[in-house]
C-alpha cells in the first residue's frame, strides 16, 4: 500500500487551500466548490496529496492549541531560513526558527494563519 492523501477539516478551507497554493507551491489536483469545498493539493512532484475540507457536521481540531510535535505537516526546504522570513511575510508566526539538528539537518516549525503547525525541513540526506 501507499499513501494516496492525509485529510484536514479546518474552518475554511478556500482561503486556506488558496494560501497554500500560493504560499506553499501546492497545485489543485481535484475540488469542489460547494459545501465541503474540499481541496485535494499536491505536491510539486506528484507524490504526496493534502485534502483540506470544511465539514460543518464534525468538530473542527483546535489545530493552534495542538503541539506542533503532536501534529504538523512538514515540507521539504532547499533553504530553511529564507523559507520562515517568506512564510511570515504571508500570515505564518515562526515557532521554532531555523536550526540545524544533531542529524545535521535544518528544521524550522511554523503556524499558517489557520494555526497549523508546518515543519520547514532541510535534510543533509534526503529520506525519500
Amino acid at each position: 500500500m501507499r499513501i494516496e492523501h492525509a485529510a484536514l477539516n479546518v474552518d475554511d478551507a478556500l482561503s486556506l487551500s488558496r494560501w497554500y497554493v500560493e504560499h506553499l507551491g501546492l497545485t489543485v489536483k481535484r475540488r469542489s466548490m460547494d459545501e465541503p469545498w474540499a481541496h485535494f493539493l499536491v505536491d510539486d512532484d506528484g507524490s504526496t496529496m493534502l485534502e483540506i475540507y470544511s465539514n460543518r457536521a464534525v468538530p473542527v481540531p483546535d489545530y493552534r492549541g495542538t503541539d506542533p510535535m503532536v501534529l504538523h505537516i512538514a515540507l521539504v526546504s532547499h533553504d530553511v531560513e529564507q523559507d520562515c522570513v517568506r512564510l511570515k511575510r504571508a500570515g505564518a508566526e515562526i515557532v521554532t526558527d531555523a536550526h540545524e539538528m544533531p542529524t545535521g539537518d535544518v528544521m524550522a516549525m511554523l503556524r499558517d494563519p489557520w494555526g497549523i503547525a508546518l515543519q520547514l525541513i532541510k535534510r543533509k540526506e534526503p529520506m525519500i
